[in-house]
């Protein structure tokens, strides 16, 4: 089981470093004029930030989902009554990707 952790750990720095290494090392080479590549300079930060709050929001939502979504079950198979709660619980969880959503079209809109 620790192995499985440390995969899943290890998958989310790498992708952590990825993203992380794309965004200090992005370099836009200007040959033109400076009014236009300033507004694409600005676009593309708007992108790339748009993309990483609703990727992280979601990715992290996702794992919070499966977690949430197996002691639900066993919840659920323990004590059916307690089907409400855990659908409470779940919608929280999916919150969290409804909030990336929002702060993307923030994001966008500026």
């Amino acid at each position: 089981m620790k192995g499985v952790n440390r995969e899943k750990i290890s998958v989310i720095l790498l992708a952590i470093a990825i993203t992380s290494s794309i965004l200090f090392l992005y370099n836009n080479w200007v040959y033109a004029q400076a009014n236009e590549t300033a507004t694409s300079a600005a676009s593309s930060s708007k992108f790339i930030g748009a993309g990483m709050a609703f990727g992280l929001a979601a990715a992290g939502s996702g794992i919070g989902l499966g977690f949430v979504g197996a002691a639900g079950l066993a919840a659920i198979s323990d004590n059916p009554k307690m089907q409400s709660r855990v659908f409470i619980f779940v919608g929280m969880v999916e919150s969290i990707a409804i909030y990336g959503i929002v702060m993307m079209f923030i994001i966008l809109g500026q």
